[in-house]
């Protein structure tokens, strides 16, 4: 039966184009020396799953593929929410026990570190990752969000009023800006152009923003906007670039982890030329704590996530989820992922031993293991193993011995951190703050022309109302003054005439007199 395995193993796990080791062939809990587990470079665009319990060993199986496809000239992205992929970057010290697992599996332990690019999307150190509310585009704006079709419409709306007004929506401030201009300011407007739009599910859709806001987005949008083709970068001596985004302070922000996700997925996905059938992946994703992407993901989200799935490997990329469970996973996921490593699961309780079955189905059936037992008996750094051949065709399953990381099984210190961040190309290119004029300036500034146009007439108003009542005031003035005027030259007219009178008067009665 040894040799049979031996035979099966070495047929399954051989193959012609570039590949490398992952470890060695066990049977019965034994490891069978240089009886080598491969893994081809050609077929990992087709995805893949580490899932295990806590402390089994998935995050160094990881840390493996990466550096492996780092020497391979294979760059990789790394989600590191716990913090503790970042010793990729250092040789390992070594140790006896991981000699006596090289010797175990057959092949010799030679450290090394892989050229590594910390990359940040909130507050921690790296180059920043941005994109700008308009790379979104308002229907993955709108999933993000998790929006109804009405309220959808109105950021379809709001895109497209910005569009036709070259209003730039760089954050969450322009978008909000220009929903409120909208509603408000230029409603007569836009009612005129667009359609008439609900007040109420103006209000709702502010407070899915105010909620982005406080996992803390307003960071993630704005510019300078990350160029994928960054990640895809090789050092001077061909190793590809591992890229890893240090996420340890948004584990209990899920909703901002899975915008950036679904961002860079879509971004990667629009913008990659087709690949075809490479020998070798262009790029490598690592998504840890793959449950935080799906737990908080939309119906919505969800369907654009499973068909970037489907789609994004003929742009040369592979996705790789970890996760504890394979449970944790969507089926329409879970059946497009080609490579499986399964670290063990703990039976604690009937739900336990339920999940392990259901997740002793997801492998090819062999007449060498009890699936079902050995799940619960693996130990650390070991691991059930299939793949797909460079034909496509699943490879036998394998209990494996995993070799040692050649790295660093550990954090770097700040001082390695901030050396690696010091010499980065990235950080120069992405860490400059840019805000130049976009939809919250301009719109400001056009309120407040339109308030200042407003002050103006106001006051030529003012200024009209003053000078009618100064000229009322000025005839009435002369009015009353003709009036007098009048009045007295009457009174001099009579006065005259009957002085005149008067002395005619005098004048006879003095001559009658004489």
């Amino acid at each position: 039966m040894r040799e049979q395995f031996i035979e099966t193993i070495e047929q399954g796990y051989q193959f012609k184009g570039p590949s490398f080791v992952l470890g060695g062939a066990m049977l019965d809990k034994e490891t069978q020396t240089n009886t080598l587990v491969q893994l081809p470079l050609a077929t990992l665009n087709r995805h893949g799953l580490i899932a295990g319990a806590t402390g089994s060993g998935k995050t160094k199986t990881l840390q493996i593929i990466a550096e492996q496809l780092s020497q391979q000239g294979v760059p990789s992205l790394l989600m590191d929410i716990k913090g503790d992929l970042s010793g990729i970057a250092q040789p390992s010290p070594g140790h006896r026990k991981i000699d006596e697992r090289h010797e175990a599996i057959g092949i010799p332990f030679e450290a090394a570190g892989s050229p590594v690019e910390f990359l940040s999307i909130s507050e921690e150190k790296g180059a920043r990752l941005r994109a700008t509310v308009s790379e979104f585009g308002p229907v993955l704006f709108s999933k993000i969000l998790a929006l109804n079709d009405t309220q959808s419409g109105i950021v379809a709306v709001v895109f497209k009023y910005a569009d036709d007004n070259d209003l730039p929506l760089l954050d969450l401030m322009d978008f909000k800006k220009t929903l409120q201009y909208m509603t408000n300011e230029g409603k007569a407007e836009v009612q005129e152009i667009y359609g008439r739009i609900s007040s109420a599910s103006v209000g709702s859709i502010m407070r899915k923003i105010v909620e982005l806001e406080q996992q803390g987005a307003d960071i993630f949008f704005g510019e300078r906007s990350f160029e994928v083709d960054d990640l895809c970068r090789t050092d001077e001596l061909g190793r590809g670039i591992v890229s890893v985004i240090r996420l340890t302070d948004i584990q209990d922000r899920p909703k901002l982890f899975s915008t950036f996700m679904l961002q860079i997925l879509a971004e990667i996905y629009s913008t990659f030329p087709e690949a075809g059938d490479d020998d070798k992946p262009k790029l490598v994703m690592f998504i840890d704590e793959a449950h935080l992407v799906f737990d908080q993901a939309s119906d919505a989200l969800m369907d654009q996530l499973e068909a970037i799935v489907k789609l994004i490997r003929s742009k040369g990329v592979g996705l790789f989820f970890v996760t504890q469970n394979p449970a944790d996973i969507p089926d329409s996921v879970l059946g497009q992922l080609g490579l499986k490593v399964q670290h063990a699961l703990r039976a604690f309780t009937a739900k336990d031993r339920k999940a392990i079955k259901l997740a002793a189905q997801n492998y090819p059936l062999t007449d060498y293991y009890d699936v079902d037992q050995l799940l619960t008996e693996l130990g650390i750094g070991e691991a059930l193993v299939t793949a797909l051949n460079e034909k496509g065709i699943p490879t036998p399953l394998v209990h494996t011995m995993l070799r040692a990381p050649v790295s660093r099984m550990d954090v770097l210190t700040a001082g390695e951190i901030n050396d690696v961040v010091n010499h980065s190309p990235l950080v120069k290119k992405y860490n400059q703050e840019i805000d130049r004029d976009s939809a919250h300036e301009i719109l400001a500034e056009k309120i407040e022309a339109a308030h200042e146009e407003d002050r103006q007439e106001e006051l030529k108003a003012q200024r009209e109302k003053a000078r009618k009542s100064t000229s009322s005031r000025r005839r009435k003035e002369k009015s009353t003054l003709e009036k007098v005027m009048n009045n007295t030259t009457t009174r001099q007219i009579g006065r005259t005439l009957a002085r005149e009178l008067a002395r005619g008067l005098l004048g006879i009665l003095g001559g009658r007199r004489r």
